[in-house]
């Protein structure tokens, strides 16, 4: 089957979990005294808030400041009732910003023109408004898209996608930054840093997309960035990783610089690698691993000590066939154990349904197991839900069975 993932809701990819038959610079400890920006909530619960394409807020682009707003506060109001103590918001979903931002544009899916200002700053209100109703804000950055489309003439003219087109790479009918060049990285890096800078956040927040997820017949066009920066390493694929590593090491440690309580988690598809190519990977067979297809060494993250905490998006129910959620989850309570990282499981509540193809997702109950089953891992501490007009509609009655079932009373935040 392919694999129905977050992917898909915010960037069109197509799917990519096939049916199957079936160390670097000095790390940053983070579990020692004046290590670690801090632990989490002794639980933390979390929603994802999608702004690319309007997929959960604003509803769609082009409303009011005063109706933006609005919905905004609303969702907050509705993490509250939910009894969950953070939401994941996202304010970087292309190249631009959901901030007055000096490096990139104002995003599309505000005022539905990319560049325009909406008129109120929404990241400065949503960290205000969440700690004031006791809730934690982690912002949600994607590193290197750009635009879901492959036309740079749709972009904005100050974009600086347009002013460096050496910088960008067209793949599977959108728009790169070409992690391979150093200074894309320290463009992104700086972009992302000028929020962090401004606003009390309590986290950043990355979510799967480093290296694109792979397009069929095509290949992303480093060439160029690989014959200058790759000369050192025995292939393009470890070329790739160490410039994914880097990104995530230097923006650590520029996180501890510029704002040492906030914590830095990223939240990765669930699968490093298949325990058939490594027998350090998971028992499931699922036809992309972050590893070998995203250059993203998501284990040496948590091993080295670069993150705060990891949200594996475990997107499969309970007995699925290639990519068993009793066996991810296990799998990475294995890989934090003992490193400080603080683990939290991402969950599918959008494909619980009672339409669904999935026998076990058309079960209320199924998302209450899942939250059962996790705390016989005592590394889990948490769970965010994708995404949060499910926690508001929850069509089949699932996010209130697991309210009901887990969560009696709040839990505040750190």
């Amino acid at each position: 089957m392919a694999h129905i993932g977050r992917r898909r809701l915010l960037a069109g990819a197509a799917g990519l979990l096939a049916a199957g038959a079936a160390a670097g610079p000095a790390r940053a400890v983070r579990g020692g005294a004046g290590g670690r920006r801090g632990a989490g909530p002794a639980e933390f619960r979390a929603m994802w808030i999608a702004s690319v394409e309007n997929v959960d807020w604003p509803s769609k682009p082009g409303l009011t400041a005063d109706r933006q707003r609005a919905e905004l506060l609303s969702l907050l109001d509705t993490t509250v009732e939910r009894r969950l103590n953070a939401v994941i918001l996202q304010v970087r979903p292309a190249a631009d910003a959901l901030w007055p931002s000096p490096l990139e544009p104002w995003s599309q899916w505000l005022t539905g023109t990319q560049g325009r200002d909406p008129g109120w700053d929404p990241l400065g209100t949503a960290v205000a408004a969440a700690h004031e109703r006791g809730l934690e804000l982690h912002a949600w950055f994607n590193p290197y898209r750009v635009a879901n489309h492959a036309d740079p003439d749709r972009l904005v003219d100050t974009h600086p996608a347009r002013r460096h087109p050496e910088w960008v790479v067209p793949y599977g009918g959108k728009l790169y930054y070409n992690p391979g060049i150093p200074e894309v990285r320290r463009f992104v890096q700086d972009a992302m840093a000028d929020a962090v800078a401004r606003y009390p956040v309590d986290g950043v927040h990355w979510d799967d997309y480093f290296y694109p997820y792979p397009a069929e017949g095509e290949e992303f066009d480093d060439d160029a960035a690989f014959e200058e920066y790759g000369g050192s390493f025995e292939s393009r694929g470890d070329w790739r990783r160490d410039n994914t590593d880097t990104l995530v090491r230097e923006m650590s440690e520029r996180l501890r610089r510029i704002r040492p309580a906030a914590r830095f988690g990223v939240s990765p598809f669930a699968v490093w690698r298949n325990d058939d190519v490594d027998p350090l990977g998971s028992r499931t067979r699922a036809g992309v691993g972050t590893y070998d297809d995203l250059y993203a060494d998501t284990r040496k993250w948590v091993k080295e000590g670069w993150l705060d905490y990891i949200v594996p998006q475990a997107y499969w129910q309970l007995g699925h066939p290639t990519a068993d959620y009793a066996e991810i989850v296990p799998w990475w309570a294995r890989t934090v154990a003992g490193t400080g990282v603080d683990l939290y499981i991402g969950e599918a509540l959008y494909r619980c349904d009672a339409d669904s193809p999935t026998e076990a997702w058309r079960d209320p109950a199924e998302l209450s197991r899942h939250v059962g089953f996790a705390k016989g891992c005592p590394e889990v501490r948490g769970h965010v839900y994708f995404s949060a007009k499910q926690v508001v509609a929850d069509p089949n009655g699932a996010m209130a069975r697991v309210v009901a079932d887990h969560y009696p009373t709040p839990v505040p935040p750190r």
